[in-house]
């Protein structure tokens, strides 16, 4: 049968229950329990009332059987004329798998052992003029299920797992700082200058001051001036944006956790991202090893260092000295970046983090030695002033989280932040962010700062591939 007929003949059973005086879409509230909990707490002949959407229907002569499904459970419904009524029982021939329905009745068994509820009275809470996919698991067009993830949600059990299971990690994550005693804080998402990240920004327009803002690409630098302000420790689960690609791991729009602590260093935040992670899975698993993409993930600590230094030196001979042409021509002299122009650092630093990711192994690892050159808001090494106190954290080769010993000298960010605008293009200056130098001017204490990932931490932890399957409604081009 077409859509449109579909559509048709419900709007006609949608305008028949008005005929008969029912109210399609009611609006008063309808008192119930959770399906799940009357399950947990089953008592034959208890009175329940519980409400949901219609999944299934069976009709036998003057006996219907219907599946309710609520936000926690499925429970089989058992409509008989003589209970109900003539009258009222006729009413289920307007009803439709999706729509809506409350029922009142009484617990029972059937003979197979199925826990029913025998429907004494029943109302029609919302009617559902489009039909539910009939094989959802069947459906190939991806897209499709990211477009209308509420079809999903309904006839997909497995994906609606991941998403309760994304805010029990978050829920964990709140619940592991608070008792570390971090402050959670809000920063602003519109910012004046797109700093505190390498990311190309989305650009905005205030009408009213007739200036122009940027979706935040990381609330660090608001962050760093709460340390200033004597907020010694401070977390923020924030939506940050950048305009660029979208792929498996990238979505424009992401959250992220950024963490700061003043007193602490980068070692203080690899401890503090093995705890917190660690301390995160056991509360969804209940231990430290699960399974990823078919391998198995080990987070006992401690977990392993690897130098970003020594990597890159071995694997391309590539020096903390090197200018970024340098860096790019060893690189296009082993194999790589063969169709790539001038870059700057970053960009350079950025296709040898994707070869590294390749390489890295299945339990997490963190990757130090960075260079300075490649992190403008990290103290250098105090040995070697061309490694900065920087790691990034991979787990299967994901790359996780970032974290620094925060740079606190107001007149070396102001150098750094200058020379890091002189490799921007033109279409991509922008001005030194003032506001922050001037809060470091009037001190910061030393701190370490760390920032994970949300996305990507909840793909590993429910074993999801893409990150769009762990964002209820990811970006997509806009629809046919």
């Amino acid at each position: 049968m077409e859509l449109n007929e579909i559509i048709q003949q419900r709007i006609a059973k949608l305008e028949a229950l008005k005929a008969k005086g029912i109210t399609p879409y009611p609006q008063d509230s309808f008192a119930h329990s959770d399906i799940q909990l009357e399950l947990d707490n089953f008592q034959e002949a208890k009175k329940v009332s519980l409400c949901g959407r219609v999944m299934a229907k069976r009709q036998h002569g003057k006996a219907l059987f219907l599946d309710l499904k609520d936000a926690t459970s499925k429970i089989q419904l058992y409509f008989k004329a003589d209970i109900v009524g003539e009258e009222k029982f006729k009413l289920l021939d307007d009803l439709d798998i999706a729509d809506f329905l409350g029922v009142k009745g009484e617990l029972f068994k059937t003979r197979t052992g199925e826990p029913t509820v025998k429907v004494e009275e029943f109302v029609f809470l919302s009617k559902a003029i489009r039909s539910l996919p009939e094989k959802w698991h069947g459906l190939k067009d991806v897209e499709l299920r990211l477009r209308q993830r509420y079809l999903d949600l309904v006839a997909n059990d497995e994906a609606k797992k991941v998403f309760l299971a994304r805010s029990r990690i978050i829920k964990a994550i709140r619940k592991f700082l608070d008792t570390k005693g971090f402050l959670e804080v809000e920063t602003p998402m519109m910012h004046n200058i797109a700093g505190g990240a390498a990311g190309r920004p989305f650009k905005t327009h205030h009408n009213e001051y007739d200036f122009d803002l940027f979706l935040r690409i990381a609330p660090e630098l608001y962050l760093k001036q709460l340390l200033v302000g004597g907020l010694e420790k401070v977390y923020e689960i924030n939506r940050s944006f950048r305009n660029e690609g979208v792929s498996t791991r990238h979505n424009p729009e992401f959250t992220m956790l950024e963490v700061y602590a003043a007193y602490s260093d980068y070692k203080g935040m690899m401890s503090l991202a093995e705890e917190l992670i660690i301390s995160v899975a056991k509360e969804i698993f209940g231990g430290t090893k699960f399974v990823y993409q078919d391998k198995e993930i080990d987070l006992s600590p401690p977990w392993q260092r690897l130098s970003f230094a020594d990597l890159v030196k071995d694997k391309f001979g590539i020096e903390p000295s090197d200018e970024a042409a340098v860096m790019l021509k060893k690189l296009q002299d082993k194999g790589f970046a063969k169709d790539k122009g001038r870059l700057s650092r970053s960009q350079v630093a950025k296709i040898i983090e994707d070869i590294l990711e390749e390489g890295l192994q299945v339990n997490p690892v963190f990757v130090t030695d960075y260079f300075a050159s490649l992190c403008p808001l990290a103290k250098n090494k105090k040995d070697n002033p061309l490694i900065s106190e920087r790691f990034e954290l991979y787990v299967s080769g994901l790359e996780i989280g970032n974290a620094y010993s925060e740079l606190n000298d107001p007149i070396e960010q102001r150098r750094r932040f200058q020379e890091e605008i002189k490799e921007l293009d033109a279409d991509e200056k922008k001005n030194v962010d003032e506001e922050y130098i001037t809060a470091l001017e009037h001190g910061m204490p030393p701190a370490g700062g760390l920032g994970i990932g949300i996305d990507r931490l909840v793909m590993l932890l429910t074993n999801q591939a893409s990150i769009r399957d762990v964002i209820l409604f990811p970006l997509l081009r806009p629809g046919q």
